[in-house]
């Protein structure tokens, strides 16, 4: 069965779009089959990016997407915090091709679209990492994600990770305190959970 963490995606494109409102500014994004959530934003991508935007009042330094999708996170960021170093990394090429797509048609330049095995082809040191993990490629997949997050942050980078409840999130805090020594849930909504966790 084909999953939107497949590098090269099998099912026949049908290319879609939706637009969308965040933090004051009108998006338009298209997405595709074969990349996840392809009718709208899910819920934990909006509740990740809004919780960030709270936390966050200012932004600088280098910000990777982990698992972009077809863009939203990383292009939201880039349009809120324009001096934003933003790298948009993922496996799936149907996904970086529609990311690049999106980052044109809204107005988002002089950012870095990358194919990468989670951040195995990107540069660090990082500033922020922001995920919506692919639960469904396992909890080794998903885990590796964390750990390479550890790897590639800066001394004092913080990551941010949103994932349902139901989904594993209590494992995957455990696994993220493990790693950073401490980690937080900083929301819960609709069965979601964003963790913060900063690299000491």
């Amino acid at each position: 069965m084909p999953h939107y963490f497949d590098q090269n995606p099998q099912s026949e494109s049908q290319v879609r779009s939706f637009q969308t409102r965040i933090h004051g500014i009108d998006f338009d994004f298209a997405t595709d089959s074969g990349v996840f959530s392809r009718n709208r934003m899910d819920f934990g991508t909006e509740l990740l990016i809004e919780t960030v935007l709270k936390d966050q009042q200012k932004m600088k330094g280098k910000l990777a997407d982990l698992g972009c999708g077809y863009g939203p996170v990383g292009i939201v960021m880039k349009r809120a915090f324009p001096s934003l170093d933003v790298i948009l990394c993922d496996v799936n090429s149907r996904a970086l091709s529609l990311a690049r797509q999106n980052a044109r048609s809204n107005q988002v330049a002089y950012l870095q679209i990358v194919q990468s095995d989670a951040l195995a082809a990107v540069e660090g040191p990082l500033d922020y990492v922001l995920t919506n993990p692919p639960i469904r490629a396992g909890k080794a997949v998903v885990h590796r994600f964390f750990s390479e997050a550890w790897e590639k942050l800066a001394l004092d980078g913080l990551l941010y990770v949103v994932i349902q409840k139901k989904q594993g999130a209590p494992s995957a805090l455990v696994k993220i305190t493990e790693l950073f020594g401490e980690a937080e849930v900083i929301e819960r909504s609709a069965g979601y959970w964003i963790i913060r966790a900063r690299k000491q």
